[in-house]
């Protein structure tokens, strides 16, 4: 038994002598032997050339953070000085990047697993140069060796710690060049100072360019900014300046971010944070990215704002509609996987566009055969003004600031600006929009839009198209086929049951009114702006109303400036109460057929024909007013209307004036669609509302046009 242990001191006594031979051995041992085959090895691994062309030597140090009996075990400690790694031929710049100096600690018990771990890897004033040529060749991208058995050794990395350094782009595919540089900061900034930081900045920055309103709508809510308070995130140490062009745009930036990013799971969240003026978009973000290896975890509070949303496609690849304006702030969560897509989250998002406030929760993905954006928004005040950019109906000052080079005519009232179809057919949407209220200034308020907006391979439907007014339910559907040359559109609206009194509340002859509108447009089109729609429409619209009032000044305020210098010449100022108005027009090529369009006055009946031809916005109509009986009227000659919807001529027909009841023998001529039109009347009717003037009036037409054949 003594033997035996004396034999096993022995032995553990031969074990730790070698131990401490082999300790001294590779401390004394003169690394830089090693670095001609250190080169050559890394060189045929990467596919480029590299060099350690300073000192390479070894020092061991013991980690406390360890805890246990691991904090006592020495651990050897790398340092390579002045690494340098070339650039593939054609780049123009001959290394790729350049390091004062690399550190790395290595665990020396996971060897014997062929387990090369290391714990950390320091990198000392790195300079990275970033190249793409025309051809698509990417410098960062590296040639590894082809075929051969795999190895049997396994790299493990645990955190990467950097200093600071230098990074450089130089992308031709994308006109892109930036230059980005890192310097430490003076000391560690926590994490939650940052974030409140950044909030404040972004939100006094939208204040300046959009007004208190805007800056009001971006406050702190339930969602906003402990969205990103990530327990246990580093503190920021490093500061970071970004300046150059990206994707031909102007970008210039600061930052801050973590020293060390852990690349294994149970690391601390690594902390960014960006504030970076992109053209003439800005975009600020603060937030975290943890688990780098799995390529996901981005979790950031995120503001955006510029002069129009449709400004960030270029950067970001989402198509999104021209917009006045904008500003949002919201909870981004990302997962990046080059293999299955990635996947983009923009939940509990705030803000304004224009004059309107929004929000909702969307998402984008770009894993499928392309990109799709889905979610939901919803809008508690949508002012009507704000949706005329989605058509180009905006002012030329603001098509300026967002971009927009097609002048809009001086003579023309329809926008004329293209729709932007090749962005349609580089992704799908599916979004659901709610609007509690839209307003439009000196009219009446909308609410309670609804409508579906799907986009697929370029095929644009908002079905249903659903809001209220005055009352009643306008609905239908819009689809617009951007994927045809040229763009394929169909519209299809029913309006029910609008009430007058709500429709014109500040009308005091409407008040009491028990009038109602309904109508019903059924349009087909072709063309890429709103203008080559209307001037190839085919199809028709239908309109009657009951029980109403009509005056100059309330055409005026209605924005119907072809009506309310027709009623001038032919009532003056007075307001004139209607007992049934009713339109039919017939559409073929844009050019529309006043097939009826008659009102019935106390005094009067007044019906119109001609054509409107709206390729070129011309107008082509005659109004002939017919006097009942001995009662007075101020005008009974015909009214001729020229000229174009912005600059129409409205003027009184030379010839004779026309004969007390000729309007049963011209109106006979022009109403054989009346009959269509009593479908129209039904509604009012079904509601037990009493007898609506419209139907006595079309039934009369009806049988005066019978009467005259």
């Amino acid at each position: 038994m003594t033997h035996r242990f004396k034999l096993g001191h022995w032995i553990a006594g031969v074990l730790a002598g070698l131990t401490v031979l082999l300790v001294i051995a590779v401390a004394l041992f003169d690394w830089n032997r090693l670095k001609p085959f250190i080169d050559d090895k890394m060189s045929q691994a990467i596919g480029r050339p590299f060099a350690i062309r300073g000192d390479l030597s070894l020092a061991w140090r013991r980690d406390p953070a360890l805890g246990g009996w691991h904090a006592w075990l020495p651990w050897p400690q790398f340092t390579a000085r002045d690494i340098a790694i070339g650039n593939p031929p054609w780049a123009s710049r001959p290394q790729f990047a350049t390091l004062q100096s690399l550190r790395f600690e290595l665990a020396p018990l996971p060897l014997f697993a062929h387990r090369i771990d290391v714990p950390t890897l320091q990198l000392v004033q790195p300079a990275v140069d970033l190249e793409r040529d025309r051809q698509g060749r990417a410098s960062w991208t590296f040639t590894l060796p082809q075929g051969g058995a795999p190895s049997a050794w396994k790299l493990e990395l645990g955190a990467i710690g950097f200093d600071r350094g230098t990074v450089t782009l130089d992308d031709a595919q994308t006109a892109s060049r930036l230059t980005v540089t890192v310097t430490p900061l003076q000391g560690a900034i926590p994490y939650d100072q940052i974030v409140a930081q950044q909030s404040q900045s972004a939100r006094e920055h939208v204040g300046q360019a959009m007004g208190a309103t805007a800056k009001k709508a971006l406050a702190p809510t339930d969602q906003s900014d402990t969205a990103v308070g990530q327990h246990g995130a580093a503190d920021y140490m490093f500061g970071w300046h970004a300046e150059g062009r990206y994707k031909g745009a102007p970008v210039k930036g600061d930052g801050r971010t973590g020293g060390v990013l852990a690349l294994r799971g149970g690391g601390s969240p690594f902390p960014l944070q960006a504030d970076v003026q992109l053209g003439r978009s800005r975009v600020a973000l603060v937030g975290t990215l943890t688990d780098p290896l799995e390529l996901g975890a981005l979790d950031l509070r995120l503001w955006l704002s510029g002069p129009s949303m449709a400004t960030l496609y270029p950067y970001t690849g989402v198509t999104l509609p021209d917009t006045p304006p904008y500003a949002t702030e919201g909870h981004l969560q990302a997962t990046l996987d080059s293999t299955r897509g990635n996947h983009f989250s923009y939940r509990h998002f705030h803000g304004r566009v224009g004059d309107s406030d929004i929000g909702g929760d969307v998402a984008f993905d770009t894993g499928g055969a392309r990109p799709k954006l889905s979610g939901t928004l919803r809008s508690r005040l949508l002012r009507f003004a704000d949706l005329g950019v989605l058509v180009g109906a905006d002012s030329s000052a603001h098509k300026q600031q967002r971009g927009d080079a097609t002048p809009q005519p001086p003579d023309k009232l329809l926008p004329v600006e293209p729709f932007r179809t090749d962005r349609w057919r580089a992704m799908d949407a599916d979004v659901g929009f709610s609007g509690e209220r839209i307003v439009r200034d000196k009219a009446v308020p909308l609410d309670a839009l609804q409508t579906h907006i799907v986009m697929d391979a370029g095929k644009l439907t908002l079905e249903p198209l659903r809001f209220g007014l005055a009352g009643g339910q306008v609905q239908g559907a819009l689809r617009l086929d951007g994927g045809k040359a040229p763009m394929q559109g169909r519209l299809d609206l029913s309006a029910r049951h609008l009430k007058l009194k709500q429709l014109f509340p500040n009308v005091q002859t409407m008040r009491s009114s028990l009038g109602e509108i309904n109508g019903e447009v059924q349009l087909g089109a072709q063309g890429n702006s709103v203008a080559a729609l209307a001037g190839s429409a085919d199809g028709q619209v239908r309109l009657v109303m009951n029980d109403g009032a009509i005056s100059k000044t309330l055409l005026e305020t209605a924005g119907l400036n072809v009506g309310n210098i027709v009623i001038g010449k032919l009532f003056g100022d007075q307001t004139v109460q209607i007992n049934c108005a009713a339109a039919d027009l017939g559409a073929r090529n844009g050019l529309f057929d006043v097939r009826l369009f008659v009102f019935d006055t106390p005094d009067a009946l007044v019906n119109m024909d001609g054509t409107v031809d709206m390729g070129s916005e011309k107008l082509d109509l005659t109004v002939k007013p017919h006097t009942k009986g001995l009662r007075v009227f101020s005008l009974r000659s015909p009214l001729y209307v020229r000229g174009t919807l912005k600059h129409p001529d409205v003027g009184v027909q030379k010839g004779p004036l026309l004969a007390r009841g000729a309007g049963a023998v011209a109106l006979g001529v022009v109403a054989a669609p009346a009959a269509a039109l009593l479908a129209l009347v039904v509604p009012s009717q079904d509601r037990n509302e009493g007898d609506n003037t419209c139907r006595a009036t079309l039934q009369a037409l009806g049988r005066k046009n019978a009467g005259s054949r």
